[in-house]
């Protein structure tokens, strides 16, 4: 069976301990729920368990050598919905629901056995076709992970997604904290110290701060949506959906107040209500709940993200694009945690809110992915520090 290395580096100082997990849904013959064990090499299939918040039957916590030059070589099969998580200083818990389902750590449930622990994750999906990896801030942002991926393709240049500094995160917060003091939106909120210290834990995304307190940020959208509206009463719209569908154009419905793109594919409306804050920080409720045409997928990605960059209002009506990636979050009412997230990112790469891959044509990656359909090695950095040198590890 095919296996894809991957290298686990620790740059933290060697006074902290690092573990590191793998999991995902293996793919053909296997088809089931994959944790890596704590070798590094030998897979763990779990079976379904009789009761809800059973153990693992094995120790899956990877100890990585402490750093800052620590580094070890995972090996994995194909695997969907993939994640590399890290700890520092503490074992996570991974419990199993019958199924198997893998339940996961959560900075959102207060009872979560994990919430006090420093931890994060990178996300990936290997398979056939393609490895693709990125890190991740659309719930939350804690340790520094970087990515760098070489390919087995000669001539084919490395790729690398720094993440942020080892003093990124107190950059971030103190960044929240000066946003507040601007707006007293609630942006302090977001931020989560270590139990009885001011030490910080992590920053949490506005989504996951309204599902800890849904009164978080109420109607601080309110006021931009209402002049998109009313802009697009008299105005058109374009969005490019990039794909077969091209440019479609729309206008607010003076009958019921909708965003009208006219009817889809399958005979489905295109029409979007305004959205609430929870809405647009979310990208998944209201007006941009899954639906089952792709045509309105697609329209859903774009708004959304215009939405939480603010941009709706630059550049002639057209999304993605008009104003170009300069333009992203520069009105006062904006998603000022993806904008600070970015801003200190190296780079400015990194998923930031849940549709922040979407980029005008030929435009500026943001989401921080790599990606390659022959690939070499994935080397994952915890700690911060030079992602460029980690990929020498090729273990």
């Amino acid at each position: 069976m095919a296996t894809l290395p991957i290298a686990l580096k620790n740059t933290f100082p060697s006074s902290s301990t690092v573990y590191a997990y793998i999991t995902g849904t293996a793919l053909p013959p296997n088809n089931g729920l994959f944790i890596l064990q704590s070798n590094g090499t030998s897979p763990y299939y779990p079976s379904s368990p009789s009761s809800t918040g059973s153990p693992l039957a094995v120790d899956c916590a990877i100890p990585l050598p402490r750093g800052p030059d620590g580094s070890i070589t995972a090996r994995i099969p194909h695997l969907a919905g993939g994640r590399i998580w890290f700890s520092v200083d503490a074992k996570l818990t991974f419990l199993l629901n019958p199924g198997p389902a893998l339940v996961e750590p959560s900075v959102s449930n207060p009872s979560d056995p994990n919430v006090h622990i420093n931890w994060g994750f990178a996300e990936f999906t290997w398979d056939t076709t393609q490895l693709f990896a990125n890190i991740s801030a659309v719930d939350f942002i804690s340790l520094p992970i970087g990515l760098s991926l070489t390919s087995s393709t000669p001539n084919t240049p490395v790729q690398t997604v720094p993440g942020m500094p080892a003093s990124g995160l107190n950059t971030i917060c103190t960044a929240l904290a000066t946003q507040q003091s601007r707006d007293n939106a609630g942006w302090t909120s977001l931020i989560v110290t270590s139990p009885g210290s001011t030490t910080n834990l992590r920053a949490l995304s506005p989504n996951q701060g309204i599902v800890m307190n849904p009164s978080l940020f109420a109607g601080y959208y309110d006021n931009y949506v209402n002049q998109v509206y009313s802009h697009y009463s008299t105005h058109s719209l374009s969005v490019d959906t990039q794909a077969q569908w091209g440019i479609l154009a729309g206008r607010t419905n003076n009958a019921n107040g909708a965003l009208d793109f006219g009817t889809g594919d399958a005979g489905v409306a295109l029409t979007f209500a305004k959205p609430s804050t929870a809405d647009i920080f979310s990208c998944s409720t209201g007006p941009f709940a899954a639906s089952s045409s792709i045509e309105k997928g697609a329209l859903v990605a774009r708004l959304a993200a215009a939405f939480n960059r603010s941009t709706l209002l630059l550049g002639g009506g057209e999304i993605p694009g008009g104003a170009g990636e300069e333009g992203y979050y520069g009105a006062p009412v904006t998603n000022h945690y993806a904008r600070i997230v970015h801003s200190v990112e190296v780079g400015g790469r990194g998923y930031a809110f849940p549709f922040d891959d979407v980029t005008p044509t030929g435009g500026q990656d943001q989401s921080g992915a790599v990606m390659d359909g022959n690939p070499g090695v994935l080397t994952v950095t915890v700690g911060g520090g030079d992602v460029g040198a980690a990929m020498q590890v090729q273990g």
